[in-house]
């Protein structure tokens, strides 16, 4: 018997009303779940601001902790401005040096898996620890607690932080500019060159021409300057490193 021929079945549907309709009612529904709750439960307010009484420690918003966090670890210029710039930056160049059509529409996490891990690491792991870092762990001077540890106001730490050169015992003003300087541009050659063996290994040389050498640039930069973070953190912790390239202008 012959199969029934008619028009083709479309499977799409309009974005009005049926999409629009349904984030209509949830933005109504949360809106009226969030004012009883409102209306049931008082906000955590502490007392008026006393200028003559300045909590210890002080800290940012939540959403902040994360950069006064990277302020322990980095110059300020670095950590207030420079980190926070390149993140707005990344987000801004994602749609040119994203050139993987699979999953546009969709969610797919075997089409996108290096750009899923990519984000989640770099958010989701290094961004938000450093908000339980700064809410948890930091206590009275922004010392170190432990979750289990008392916040003692009178724990005293010692600063014995040393510049990475002066680790290494290099004393001149010269050479320390030329072996702090040579450290980071180190990390960045090989780390480059490592990362540009890994994409021709992984995806071949027909995509690393299509990539180009201004994509494979800034998202070699980007991806190490994410990486470098945690290093810096880690050569903090673990050998009280407090510089890697000091100069008369400004510390990186």
């Amino acid at each position: 018997m012959a199969a029934r021929k008619g028009p083709p079945i479309d499977d799409k549907i309009h974005t009005w009303p049926y999409l629009v309709r349904s984030e209509f009612l949830c933005a109504i529904f949360t809106t009226l779940l969030l004012i009883v709750w409102s209306l049931l439960v008082d906000a955590p307010l502490e007392e008026p601001a006393n200028p003559t009484r300045t909590p210890n420690p002080s800290k940012a918003p939540w959403y902040f902790l994360g950069l006064q966090e990277m302020l322990v670890f980095f110059d300020p210029w670095h950590a207030g401005v420079v980190l926070p710039s390149l993140i707005i930056l990344g987000l801004m160049v994602l749609p040119f040096i994203d050139i993987n059509p699979k999953g546009n529409g969709y969610y797919c996490f075997k089409d996108r898996k290096y750009e899923i891990i990519t984000f989640y690491t770099g958010f989701h792991i290094l961004w938000i620890s450093l908000i339980i870092i700064g809410t948890f762990l930091r206590g009275p001077g922004w010392n170190w607690f432990w979750f289990w540890e008392p916040w003692d106001a009178h724990k005293v730490e010692a600063m014995t932080a040393v510049d990475l050169p002066y680790l290494l015992g290099v004393r001149d003003p010269v050479l320390t500019f030329i072996v702090g300087g040579a450290s980071v541009i180190g990390f960045f050659a090989v780390g480059t060159a490592l990362m540009y063996w890994w994409i021709i290994r992984l995806k071949g040389k027909e995509f690393m021409q299509r990539w180009g050498a201004v994509r494979f640039g800034l998202t070699s930069f980007l991806f190490l300057n994410m990486w470098a973070v945690v290093i810096k953190m880690l050569m903090r912790h673990l050998a009280s490193i407090k510089y890697v390239w000091v100069t008369p202008w400004l510390n990186i």
